[in-house]
């Protein structure tokens, strides 16, 4: 589990260096990197499909990413994912797409979605962008 640890806080370290404005989507019982970007000023808000998910000094919201309440992420310039099931990927597309924000995600294993959109290196993992924000 370690392991997994050092994984969210290299996501989150590169998020917080690059984004002001995140949202993590699915963020269930892992924290982890949501609470990297949060400390640095970078975490709008995260989201679960579960009700009732809280992580002390993060706010949580339930939403559903296959019909998602777009105020929810109006304003941010990154959605990103950690380990999702890959059938969350192109609802997850779709809401950058209409956010205009960038999207990224990390993939459990070797999954990836369709062509992997452009790969990331962000240290410790390589993360799938799949969408870039408009200038």
């Amino acid at each position: 589990m370690r392991h997994y640890k050092r994984i969210e806080r290299g996501i989150g370290e590169y998020i917080a260096g690059r984004y002001r404005r995140a949202v993590e989507v699915g963020i269930g019982n892992n924290p982890d990197a949501a609470r990297v970007i949060a400390a640095a000023g970078g975490l709008m808000l995260c989201t679960d499909i579960r009700p009732g998910i809280r992580h002390d000094g993060l706010t949580v919201v339930t939403d559903d990413i296959f019909e998602p309440d777009h105020r929810l992420y109006a304003g941010a310039d990154l959605i990103y994912a950690v380990r999702p099931g890959v059938e969350m990927v192109p609802p997850l597309i779709a809401l950058a797409s209409r956010t205009n924000c960038d999207l990224l995600v990390y993939h459990l294993g070797c999954e990836i979605y369709e062509d992997g959109g452009d790969v990331v290196d962000c240290g410790p993992v390589l993360l799938h962008r799949y969408h870039r924000r408009c200038p």
